[in-house]
């Protein structure tokens, strides 16, 4: 099972690191950790097969983008209307690889996945480090 996450950790962060801008996170860099984590994270909440993940991750890639593409400027309403219809979308994709429960586990899981990103975020800022006052 461990050399499935590797492989898998490998791969997406291998199609991640070829699409990026020059300049973007390259290897090595925070945002690679953060998406090798999280695929770590979903792929062992979901108890992902292998054959599962082959079909799962290349759905929640373009599910990803298009979450992605929803302008933050929007009214938070609209926005969240917005996030909904596309999690809406993909709930039939994802409920015919892995199931109706376990893709009601991953939107759980993929929040909370965010928001411990984020809480870990904060306190990182308020540590002082080296350099930082």
């Amino acid at each position: 099972m461990k050399a499935l996450y590797i492989a898998l950790v490998l791969l997406i962060s291998g199609s991640s690191v070829m699409s990026q801008p020059p300049g973007g996170d390259g290897p090595g860099r925070p945002g690679e950790r953060v998406e090798a984590l999280y695929v770590a994270y979903i792929t062992r909440a979901l108890q992902l097969t292998s054959d599962e993940a082959e079909k799962f991750w290349p759905v929640h890639t373009s599910f990803d983008e298009e979450m992605k593409k929803v302008p933050r400027d929007l009214p938070e309403l609209d926005r969240q209307q917005q996030l909904l219809n596309i999690k809406k979308k993909y709930e039939s994709r994802f409920s015919g690889i892995i199931g109706k429960e376990r893709t009601d586990e991953f939107y759980r899981k993929d929040a909370e996945f965010r928001k411990k990103l984020v809480e870990r975020l904060k306190q990182s800022r308020q540590r002082p480090g080296p350099g930082r006052p």
